[in-house]
């Protein structure tokens, strides 16, 4: 990370004409990157490479903040509830940015609570399993979990969040059962998952491809409709039954602000993020985490958000799941 922002400085000049607009604003005092999420998953680690990057160009203290719990909710509210003065930024993703709205009843943010930023990265989730489960391809799972007949248990980096809806939407196509176990974070998961306490989980990509390549984990394919480039051999679930034909799950992890941030701030931490993600060692270290950049201006993620928020709001109703915020 340390050789990402020295980089960065040096070829940050030369990246994007955006960047010059970007200098028009600085916050001036320190800020922060709010984490609504625990260490250790990516949610935590794009906000500790944006975070020092930001530091760099801004020349003012930016720490990075982890307020985990409730899906995702606490750490959105403790943004929603500050100043909309550039200083205080949201690490958000798919969970308590998109997710949330259907599927908690008592939510108490809503889309237009948040000023979409920019896009980070996105890429899929991937089914993962202790070694001690006897699968080594989806059919063989699907067999094994119906033998278990509900007593297999999968981690899952907090209630709402995709690996959640990743396990239920596999759960209900396949006509299988098995027991959620949240944690606050994907951080906490991998670390029972690697020690056997829970057998499977659906995980980003990015945080499990680590224990993948290691071989603490047996990863037995993708949620996204085609194959990761980083790991072209691992099918897409979908390919491997024809029960999953539907099955299509990405994930996202993108910057937000509270509502009622000037435009011009927005626009110029957007030219950050941008120059930020042209740069190649931004791609190559996404690579190496199965991730791809996703850069776009602050009115192209805002649409996003509102078709991602549209797409699961129609599956968590299909599905008749509602819980309570935490």
């Amino acid at each position: 990370m340390t050789r990402l922002t020295r980089r960065v400085a040096l070829t940050l000049p030369l990246a994007l004409p955006a960047v010059a607009r970007a200098q028009d604003w600085r916050p001036g005092q320190q800020a922060r990157i709010v984490i609504p999420a625990a260490p250790g998953g990516t949610t935590d680690i794009m906000a500790r490479l944006l975070a020092p990057y930001f530091q760099g160009r801004w020349g003012t203290p930016v720490v990075a903040e982890n307020r985990s719990g409730g899906g995702g909710t606490i750490g959105t509210m403790d943004v929603v509830r500050s100043a909309p003065d550039g200083r205080n930024m949201l690490m958000g993703n798919i969970g308590p940015q998109a997710i949330a709205y259907s599927l908690f009843r008592n939510l108490q943010y809503r889309p237009d609570s948040l000023t979409p930023v920019s896009n980070v990265i996105r890429g899929p989730n991937v089914l993962v399993l202790h070694p001690s489960v006897p699968a080594r391809t989806v059919p063989e799972f699907v067999a094994w979990l119906k033998r278990e007949n509900g007593r297999a248990s999968y981690g899952t980096s907090g209630v709402g969040q995709s690996p959640h809806l990743s396990g239920v939407w596999f759960n209900q196509l396949t006509d299988t059962k098995s027991e959620a176990v949240h944690f606050r974070g994907a951080g906490p998961l991998l670390i029972d998952l690697v020690a056997g306490n829970v057998q499977f989980a659906f995980d980003n990509l990015t945080s499990s491809m680590e224990h993948i390549r290691g071989g603490r984990l047996r990863a037995l394919g993708v949620t996204s409709a085609d194959r990761s480039p980083e790991l072209p051999d691992l099918p897409a679930l979908r390919e491997t039954l024809p029960a999953l034909a539907p099955y299509d799950v990405s994930t996202w992890f993108g910057l937000f602000m509270p509502a009622g941030t000037p435009a011009p701030i927005v626009q110029s931490v957007n030219a950050e993020v941008q120059a930020f993600l042209a740069l190649p060692d931004t791609a190559g270290r996404f690579a190496q985490m199965g991730g791809v950049p996703a850069p776009g201006n602050p009115e192209h993620f805002a649409a996003f958000v509102r078709n991602e928020i549209a797409k699961w709001g129609e599956v968590i109703r299909r599905e008749g799941l509602q819980m309570d915020a935490t």
